[in-house]
């Protein structure tokens, strides 16, 4: 089954630029086997030239344009993948046809009098060939094969009965306007596969987001867990020798260890889910940092008073900010970012707004990842960036059974403080997401 062809707009940026770099190569190959088309029929060919030679070069014309386009589309492609080596196979076949093709054009020549059109025949038979020939090799073996070429055409153009300053003056116009198109499309490739690079240094600089991330979850458990775990152990060894000596205070440091437990899971919970970093003040903030890094334009509304919340309204909407920019990052292609937080009707509103968004499979209504066991599950970034919430069916009066990712655990969050959450396409193919939650204006601390 074919796949669709997306329409322009429904391209990526990168998308845009490779499509049009491509078909901007393939216009000036067809566009100059259709010049020497239509010059191979001109009326002192067909009228002075055998009838073999006005039969066959147009054909081998049609030839080289079908072979040169094969060899360009898959030079392009070596090209974007360095130390990708084309065999011989895929360049004789269009090498052959472009010398053919050149060798009817001098023949044409010779049979008559065309030393005005001769130059722009010669390249227009070449300049097929020379278009994906140009991307296979070093530029300085490249304009190696230029002199080479330019030696070759000086030896040839003489044999059709021009005079040696217009067979001279014929070769350099060759020369140069195939050296002209050999810079262009190869400056053209350069330009591709530096977007290229940018777009992967972009995803790598994600990437290593969610790696710093997960090393500082590492860092805070180890932090929490070193220390706590130490004191339990000192705490216990000390209950056993005054447990072995009959002394009544070893129940004390028991008790004391059951305390320190107790804490350690409480505070390894908040690590887990996130919850001692997720503000509403430190996320916006985080989200434009990354989000400018990134090379999208964010833009934050946040006037104070909308932003001085109860702290559970706070944690909530900041988890919202959380996933939404993480989203935005590693989801469709994104140029502009709007995040606003106001006032409206009794309730605070946090709308996330952004361009680039993709269906199915890659809107920004997908979490980016989520894992989690037992009793608790992964982690999200101050920052804005970083892997989605997962969670387990730990025990306990303070478990949170049943919490999911993305948008399913952001409207699970938003519920417990009486929120709302809402997201699909907006305006001009943007994706918008919009939290509401209820809060009375004695609530809000002044």
């Amino acid at each position: 089954m074919k796949r669709p062809v997306k329409s322009w707009s429904g391209r990526s940026g990168l998308s845009k630029v490779d499509l049009y770099t491509r078909v901007t190569a393939y216009m000036l190959l067809w566009a100059a086997v259709l010049v020497l088309g239509l010059l191979l029929l001109i009326r002192p060919i067909r009228h002075e030239a055998p009838l073999l030679l006005v039969v066959v070069a147009p054909l081998l014309d049609l030839a080289n344009g079908v072979l040169c386009h094969r060899l360009l589309r898959r030079a392009m492609d070596a090209y974007l993948r360095p130390g990708t080596v084309l065999p011989p196979r895929e360049v004789l076949p269009a090498a052959g046809a472009a010398a053919a093709t050149t060798g009817a054009v001098l023949l044409a020549a010779t049979a008559t009098d065309l030393a005005e059109l001769l130059p722009g025949m010669l390249a227009a038979a070449l300049v097929p060939f020379l278009a994906g020939h140009c991307l296979l090799h070093r530029l300085r073996f490249v304009a190696l094969h230029q002199l080479l070429l330019a030696g070759v055409l000086l030896l040839l153009v003489p044999l059709t009965g021009l005079s040696p300053s217009r067979s001279l003056a014929a070769v350099v116009t060759v020369v140069f306007l195939t050296g002209w198109l050999a810079v262009t499309v190869r400056l053209s490739l350069w330009v591709l596969g530096v977007v290229f690079e940018l777009r992967e240094a972009r995803d790598v600089q994600a990437r290593l987001a969610v790696a710093e991330e997960r090393l500082r979850f590492g860092r805070d458990l180890h932090d929490i867990l070193g220390r706590n775990l130490s004191v339990i152990a000192l705490k216990s060894e000390l209950a056993v020798q005054l447990a072995r000596r009959e002394r009544p205070e070893a129940v004390d440091q028991m008790i004391e260890v059951q305390r320190i437990a107790r804490e350690s899971q409480r505070e390894v919970r908040d690590v887990v889910r996130g919850y001692r970093e997720a503000d509403l003040r430190v996320e916006l903030e985080g989200a434009r940092g990354v989000l400018d890094a990134a090379g999208i334009d964010c833009a934050v509304d946040s006037p104070g008073a909308a932003l001085d919340l109860p702290a559970e309204v706070r944690a909530a909407l900041g988890w919202v900010v959380r996933e939404t920019t993480t989203n935005v990052l590693r989801h469709g292609d994104a140029r502009r970012c709007a995040i606003a937080v106001r006032e409206e009707g009794g309730a605070v509103l946090l709308t996330v707004e952004n361009d680039g968004a993709r269906t199915r499979n890659g809107t920004e209504g997908e979490t980016v990842t989520g894992t989690g066991t037992g009793g608790g599950a992964g982690t999200g970034t101050g920052a804005g960036v970083g892997v989605g919430t997962g969670t387990g069916t730990g025990a306990g009066p303070d478990a949170d059974a049943g919490a999911g990712t993305g948008l399913v655990g952001l409207r699970e969050r938003l519920a417990a403080v009486g929120g709302t959450l809402d997201a699909g396409p907006g305006a001009d193919g943007t994706f918008l997401v919009t939290a509401r939650i209820p809060v009375a204006r004695a609530e809000v601390r002044r």
